[in-house]
């Protein structure tokens, strides 16, 4: 890395959050409640106060640390109406979803590729088809066992009236309220349990997996145009009066990141002269999409940001998370990496370390809680804390200076599909 710059004043940060529907409120909320617990274990101040604009949701965090002061506006740009939209599907398309997710990740042979690697986040992509697979069966299973015990007591009952023609007109009705109950009862259930996703997160993870798969990793039509305003919005914070620009890409987030930051570089939108440019990544899932046989752009655009100077790019994953890549090298593990590659440099949250062993015993099968962990406070921080790197006085640059990466990180080839687009 090059050397330190100046420490930060002022600072913009841009959150790009994941697959999530929920509106960006909750990250403001959270942002709030996991800083004021931070600032009391680190000892240090920092407030949050609510702001939104027509585009954007966010909130101004204002902080004294290390007796520097520092004002920053976190603004996250949001996508989750186009995540909710690709949700509003119907029972059975959700089964159909999980047909066609499946076969493109297992006939392109992404599925194993991915498994060389990490097998916590291809577990978490299979969880889905199970559970759904499991609701059908049992759905199914009972509906027939309702169905049958119906239709057998209407069978019993036309023969204990000895009237032949009762016991054939009953035998028919069995028949027929057999397999509408059968049908009814499947429905009736398949219906409740996905009542019941926002604790069993089948559905919601099927149309995550399904939304990064389909296309086979082309970016959707509609989401390219929201990332084309991304990155309009971030172009516009360089022509403040701040010291740096942090992205902040969190799951899936973090590859929409690194093609936003990648069109700003090319398209000569980030003045050599003006706030330092940094990318954190968080619980990234890169792979589930760069592995992808049409994901040419997102390898472009790993290969593209990883060589340039002009910006800081680190990338914060722990293998106590499940749901992420931990510690992969997404340039690398992808196979896209040029030579004079510079970033990211991969470090670990190290959750088993940084939280406090009663905090992480009550966390550790908290799956989907866990992935959240690295916008949240931690016990006993090492050398990450995302209030400090957010509203703390140094830049991202600046706080990694000379930072090694961590010794278990992931950095050789895994992805089949190595192509990217000529320059």
């Amino acid at each position: 890395m090059d050397t330190p710059s100046k420490q930060v004043k002022r600072r913009r940060v841009f959150h790009i959050p994941g697959y999530d529907p929920m509106p960006p409120r909750r990250y403001r909320e959270l942002y709030r409640s996991e800083s004021q617990t931070q600032a009391e274990i680190s000892g240090y101040q920092i407030d949050v106060r609510a702001r939104a604009t027509d585009a954007t949701f966010g909130w101004i965090a204002g902080a004294k640390i290390d007796d520097q002061t520092v004002l920053a506006r976190v603004d996250v740009l949001v996508w989750s109406d186009i995540v909710r939209d690709s949700m509003a599907q119907s029972i059975l398309a959700t089964y159909w979803q999980l047909l066609q997710t499946a076969w493109i990740y297992i006939s392109t042979g992404t599925l194993r590729r991915l498994m060389w690697m990490r097998k916590g986040p291809v577990i978490a992509a299979l969880y889905p088809v199970g559970m759904l697979l499991l609701q059908l069966v049992a759905a199914l299973g009972i509906g027939a066992f309702l169905g049958n015990t119906l239709q057998a007591g209407l069978v019993w009952l036309g023969a204990v009236t000895g009237v032949q023609v009762i016991a054939v007109a009953l035998g028919w009705l069995g028949f027929a309220v057999k397999y509408v109950l059968w049908g009814a009862v499947t429905v009736f259930l398949l219906r409740w349990f996905k009542s019941k996703d926002s604790k069993l997160f089948a559905h919601y993870l099927m149309h995550d997996y399904a939304f990064s798969a389909r296309g086979a990793g082309k970016i959707p039509e509609a989401l390219d145009t929201r990332m084309a305003q991304f990155g309009d919005m971030i172009a516009a914070a360089f022509q403040e009066d701040v010291d740096e620009v942090l992205i902040v890409g969190h799951s899936s987030g973090a590859h929409l990141a690194v093609t936003v930051l990648a069109d700003l570089i090319r398209a000569d939108k980030v003045p050599v002269e003006g706030p330092e440019l940094a990318f954190l990544s968080l619980g990234q899932v890169v792979p589930m999409v760069s592995f992808l046989p049409r994901a040419t752009r997102l390898r472009t655009d790993l290969a593209f940001l990883s060589t340039q100077e002009n910006i800081t790019w680190v990338d914060v994953t722990a293998p106590g998370d499940g749901c992420c890549f931990a510690l992969c090298d997404p340039v690398a593990v992808t196979g896209v990496a040029p030579p004079g590659k510079r970033w990211p440099l991969v470090i670990s949250a190290a959750f088993s370390q940084s939280l406090t062993p009663a905090r992480w015993k009550a966390l550790r099968r908290r799956f989907f809680r866990l992935h959240f962990q690295y916008l949240c406070a931690f016990d006993q921080p090492k050398d990450y804390d995302y209030f400090q790197i957010t509203a703390g006085p140094l830049t991202l640059r600046a706080r990694y200076q000379g930072r090694p990466p961590s010794k278990s990180r992931i950095d050789v080839v895994a992805s089949k599909y190595r192509n990217v687009l000529a320059e």
